[in-house]
């Protein structure tokens, strides 16, 4: 093993504290299991958590345990969901405390995504733990940007725990365009983009993302025995529609489905898993009707309605992930069966085939769209991509941790 020991002082180094190579029969150890590394970094420090529900050590809430080991909690911040985990995707998080510990909770998904000079009082270094799943559009790793921003602003330290990425075996999708830039979208990445959130955060850093080319005083508490592509089954549902491992894989494939008039399955308990409308009617015998669930959708699409159209929940998964893509078949044949495609594309019809539309913001262009009106092949579709890939990926390589 190769330890970097950096003091968390105020520089601009990038530093991280890597693991070993994987073996077959040695466990994957998550950064915040890594207590010894990090914990010395934190004495007698105020400290930040950037968390939520996955945020565990051997099964024990991280606030908990740093706690308990004497640590001095300043403040909570969560992401999309909240802190808990069991607020719905786009809904309003409100400001709050965290019920054991009585530390205050502030919402990173509300009012604002940045932390307030005011928020950070008292905060000398910042602990960012979460589970992503290495997609552009998973709002977390836009609340990992803008909380690097506000201490690379305010002079604090960033410590990242790092976690397994369930999609990391492959990199695919448009990179985003300026254009289509969002809070869904914020960096020239493309969907699936291969990287733990450590990397991603060092990638931040290195690129100079943040406002005014800042870069924070960053460190990465790496995985031990983790490799790229590596079969990880996540212990926590990271978020409440994706809540089973097989939502995790079909997530980047659908997810942009609800820019269009084709349900995702929200509204159902096995989200990510169905593809339908009520305009397939006779085109498709499967059939599901969304409802509204607390914490999961309480607005679906189509509410009430049968849904006509594609049942994944039988996808031979080994097959799919030996693809190593994303699927662009389901987009393809859906549009092409749907009968009324001025409609298709949620608000094209009432803002223009010009407008960035939430689909776009997705797909991260309004090319994919422009692309699938003009009939073009998946093939065709695909060659258009692979310019900006094959630079991201020349990009990506300088800031792995991991093999």
């Amino acid at each position: 093993m190769r330890v970097l020991r950096v003091s968390l002082v105020l520089t601009l180094m990038v530093c991280c504290v890597c693991g070993v190579a994987r073996h077959a029969d040695m466990p994957l150890v998550p950064g915040a299991n890594r207590m010894d590394v990090y914990l010395p970094l934190l004495e007698g420090k105020g400290v930040g958590l950037a968390i939520n529900q996955s945020s565990l050590v051997d099964g024990t809430r991280l606030i908990d345990t740093l706690l308990s080991s004497g640590v001095h909690v300043v403040r909570a911040f969560g992401p999309e969901h909240g802190v808990s985990g069991q607020t719905s995707a786009n809904r309003f998080v409100a400001h709050g405390t965290d019920e054991r510990t009585g530390v205050p909770v502030t919402s990173l998904f509300g009012a604002y995504y940045k932390p307030t000079k005011q928020d950070l009082e008292g905060i000398d270094v910042m602990v960012f733990d979460m589970q992503d799943v290495g997609v552009r559009f998973y709002t977390y790793i836009s609340t990992l940007h803008y909380v690097m921003e506000a201490c690379a602003e305010n002079h604090i330290a960033v410590i990242v725990l790092d976690r397994p990425n369930p999609n990391d075996g492959y990199i695919d999708g448009p990179v985003l365009e300026p254009a289509c830039q969002s809070f869904i979208g914020m960096h020239p990445i493309p969907v699936v983009h291969g990287m733990t959130m450590g990397e991603y955060a060092r990638m931040i850093n290195g690129q100079g993302w943040l406002h005014g080319g800042l870069q924070c005083p960053l460190t990465v508490i790496s995985m031990l025995n983790y490799r790229h592509g590596m079969d990880d089954e996540l212990p926590v549902p990271p978020s409440p529609n994706l809540n089973t491992q097989r939502s995790i894989y079909l997530y980047p494939s659908l997810c942009w489905f609800g820019g269009t008039a084709i349900s995702d399955g929200r509204g159902t308990y096995t989200p990510f898993q169905l593809l339908g409308s009520p305009a397939l009617r006779g085109k498709y015998a499967f059939s599901f009707v969304p409802q509204a669930i607390h914490g999961m959708s309480e607005h679906p699409m189509h509410a009430g309605d049968t849904c006509y159209g594609l049942d994944l929940r039988g996808l031979d998964l080994e097959a799919f992930r030996a693809t190593k893509r994303l699927n662009l078949r389901w987009l393809l044949e859906l549009y092409e069966a749907y009968p009324d495609k001025a409609n298709f594309f949620n608000r094209e019809a009432e803002l223009g085939e010009d407008a960035v539309l939430h689909f776009d913001q997705q797909a991260g262009t309004q090319s994919l769209r422009k692309q699938l009106k003009a009939g073009y092949t998946e093939a065709q579709i695909r060659e258009s991509w692979e310019p900006a890939l094959n630079r991201y990926r020349g990009m990506r390589k300088k800031y792995l941790l991991y093999e």
